[in-house]
């Protein structure tokens, strides 16, 4: 049996089709799900990028309604503990586990802290989403260029104050089965660039309501447990803070598991 580097056996890929259950609200998510997703998009874009000509603070809170929408819309219920992880007025590099696409709607609608997203450059140009994560000041990373990436997270350093995070996934992509997948280096750099402590955070059950490759949700909880904080000036050594890092989030994922 395949296990997991911490030991444990790793699961199957979600086999969505054959859940009973997102069969029986197909109709609903057709006829309701889709054009929500559309129409709230669209709505809280332009919400967004309004509120954000006066404050960008007000534009953040935009985004969070439209991912309660989605999640309400849905079906889905959010969990949250360990909130007392997070102190007030500090900031943090936020590195999460991601299991699917109800982790960005869980995130955004639940953390209870704002944030700003590290996304690829490509996404700025997705009509309404795009324009709206830009107008409010998330990040956007060109990966081709070094130069450019670097000079993003420049520009957007003195917005990172007052408990203002910055959240990406290590893994770079979608986990098909749960499991963690090999940190990238970049999460740590950042976290090392910006001289903020690193918050580890576990997500389970988006890969059972929207598993990568499937486009019909099903209803479910999601769960996000926070853990304490950890300082990259503790571990010099890059490697041993991924693993410390990494550690922790797969903690998270075994109790929320069990």
């Amino acid at each position: 049996m395949a296990v997991t580097p911490a030991g444990r056996p790793a699961l199957p890929p979600v086999r969505a089709w054959s859940d009973p259950l997102r069969w029986l609200v197909l109709p609903w998510t057709v006829l309701v799900t889709y054009p929500l997703i559309l129409v709230s998009t669209a709505l809280f874009g332009t919400l967004a990028v309004t509120l954000s000509l006066a404050n960008k603070h007000l534009g953040f809170y935009a985004g969070v309604f439209w991912a309660r929408s989605l999640t309400w819309g849905t079906w889905v219920r959010v969990r949250v503990v360990g909130r007392e992880h997070l102190h007030p007025g500090q900031s943090y590099v936020m590195l999460s586990n991601h299991q699917g696409a109800y982790d960005i709607l869980a995130l955004y609608g639940f953390l209870g802290r704002e944030f700003r997203w590290v996304m690829k450059e490509e996404l700025r140009k997705v009509p309404f989403l795009g324009w709206g994560c830009a107008a409010i000041g998330h990040i956007f990373i060109d990966r081709r260029n070094s130069a450019r990436a670097i000079a993003s997270l420049e520009a957007a350093k003195s917005h990172l104050v007052g408990g203002v995070s910055v959240l990406l996934f290590p893994e770079g992509t979608r986990s098909e089965d749960g499991r963690l997948l090999p940190f990238k280096k970049g999460g740590f750099a950042i976290a090392r660039q910006l001289d903020l402590p690193i918050l580890p955070v576990s997500i389970t059950g988006s890969n059972e309501i929207l598993p990568k490759a499937c486009l019909f949700p099903r209803p479910g909880t999601v769960r996000v447990r926070f853990h304490p904080a950890i300082a990259p000036s503790d571990f010099p050594d890059t490697t041993e803070l991924i693993d410390k890092v990494r550690s922790e989030i797969e903690s998270g994922l075994a109790q929320d598991e069990a």
